[in-house]
């Protein structure tokens, strides 16, 4: 069934802020939108509402979390990533205290919300600080596999969450290891690393990409930070060509981990697809996804083009 990645959130927070006594829950005036609401309900007396005071909120975490909390900070990845990032930089990850800043609407398939609304850029904004936890889930499953994972770690992480309804990749069962990169189509000589809803598009495109005889490999990155720089090099190893597949900007994001990688340890050239270094618009999230390339079929097109 799909389900939207910041649902599964939701979910899973409600669940971990009752079993947990030491689970904070902080959230700037979205609540319903973030879905956090869920753990309100369960525990209203460890939910603080901030407000529209992304960068307030945060600094309330990290005060939290020097108190021996683990707080859960939500807003829009625009406006957690954007707006706060000097709090997160400078009151989070400098002192390197245990706070969790899970970030939902991320993407051009926040849709009619617009460019204001569409972060393709806080994966790299987020890499980039020192310390900082890294990780895009694609579904249901793994989303809540990373919460329960960051919630058992001591450093500060960054979660990214989407709007849109996802289809499942991975069964509910499914044991996750967040060291590794996850092989979830093995096929032979082309490959894409792909992260979030892109892995979905990825495998849509592995089947349209079979009928012209090219087996394609889809690797789903979830832990962008810390990356599986061992995964990653047997992949770029063991293949001939090799792509990126996100719901971001091009620089800086996992198309850029993966290219830092290989030119550290195993040259080869990389092709990104993703947002080509400009904005989006205001529209259905299916129907950017179509403009702009990123649906299966963009990326069948992609990378057929390029083979």
């Amino acid at each position: 069934m799909a389900k939207a990645t910041r649902e599964a959130y939701g979910e899973e927070l409600a669940k971990l802020v009752v079993e947990n006594p030491k689970i904070v829950v902080l959230d700037a005036d979205l609540a319903g939108a973030t879905k956090t609401a869920m753990a309100k309900k369960a525990c209203p007396e460890r939910f603080f509402d901030m407000g529209i005071a992304e960068a307030d909120m945060i600094g309330h975490a990290a005060g939290l979390a020097a108190s021996g909390y683990i707080p859960f900070a939500s807003t829009f990845a625009m406006f957690a990533a954007g707006r706060a990032w000097e709090q997160i930089r400078n009151s989070v990850a400098y002192p390197h205290l245990n706070v969790k800043v899970c970030a939902t609407h991320a993407g051009i398939t926040v849709g009619e919300d617009g460019v204001s609304h569409q972060a393709t850029e806080d994966i790299a904004l987020m890499r980039v600080i020192p310390g900082m936890e890294v990780y895009v889930p694609c579904d249901e499953a793994e989303t809540k596999a990373v919460i329960d994972h960051v919630a058992e770690t001591k450093t500060p992480c960054y979660v990214r969450l989407g709007r849109a309804a996802v289809e499942n990749v991975y069964p509910a069962e499914t044991k996750f290891d967040f060291s590794k990169v996850n092989v979830v189509r093995k096929g032979e000589k082309v490959a894409v690393f792909a992260c979030g809803v892109m892995v979905q598009s990825a495998l849509g495109a592995a089947e349209m990409l079979k009928a012209d005889g090219i087996d394609l490999t889809v690797v789903d990155v979830c832990a962008i930070k810390p990356a599986d720089e061992a995964g990653i090099v047997e992949i770029l190893k063991s293949h001939d060509r090799i792509f990126t597949a996100e719901e971001h900007n091009i620089i800086g994001g996992l198309g850029g981990m993966i290219a830092e990688v290989a030119g550290e340890k195993c040259p080869k050239p990389i092709h990104r697809i993703g947002v080509k270094d400009r904005y989006a618009e205001s529209g259905p999230a299916a129907g950017l996804m179509k403009k702009y390339g990123l649906d299966a079929e963009g990326v069948y097109k992609e990378i057929k083009e390029n083979l």
